[in-house]
């Protein structure tokens, strides 16, 4: 296994991480109950620190991609940007979530208001991750890059048995 796999196998954690946690931190706030909060508080943590394994495996997955035939610069390099945004909001995610967990096992009577926050935090990091997920993919995957929108033309050439 080298880098470029790792990269791709981490980079999932994040974006399905935030995506769960959000629906635990839903249902716990629907049903007042603060295990359910503190299921997702610990579910946000490990996605922060898959985010930030996840970048700190981008460099060589870049390096093992970037010389290969169709990879444009410019996708990588939005892609990369993204993922430096997506990174600072699973950093303040992760560090928001241990100061929620904190105060819930507290029992503290700022918990409530923290675990809104929370929830507000969650959405705001999901939708950056998903967006530098999409643009990882169009790296590789042509098919879901804005060109592959345009409908495809038939070639003008006819078969030989018409």
């Amino acid at each position: 296994m080298n880098p470029t796999h790792i990269h791709l196998i981490i980079t999932h954690m994040p974006i399905f991480g935030a995506f769960f946690g959000t629906l635990v931190l839903i249902h716990g706030l629907w049903a007042r109950s603060n295990t359910v909060k503190i299921a997702a508080y610990n579910i946000f943590i490990l996605s922060a620190l898959g985010a930030s394994l996840a970048f700190f495996t981008g460099e060589s997955a870049e390096e093992t991609v970037e010389h290969l035939q169709g990879i444009s610069e410019q996708v990588i390099e939005a892609h990369e940007e993204s993922a430096s945004v997506a990174l600072g909001a699973f950093i303040a995610l992760g560090a928001a979530a241990i100061v929620a967990l904190a105060l819930t096992l507290k029992k503290s009577n700022s918990a409530a208001l923290v675990s809104r926050i929370m929830l507000f935090l969650a959405v705001f990091s999901f939708a950056l991750v998903a967006r530098t997920g999409f643009l990882g993919g169009q790296i590789r995957h042509t098919e879901i890059s804005a060109s592959a929108d345009a409908p495809q033309t038939p070639s003008l050439e006819q078969d030989e048995d018409d």
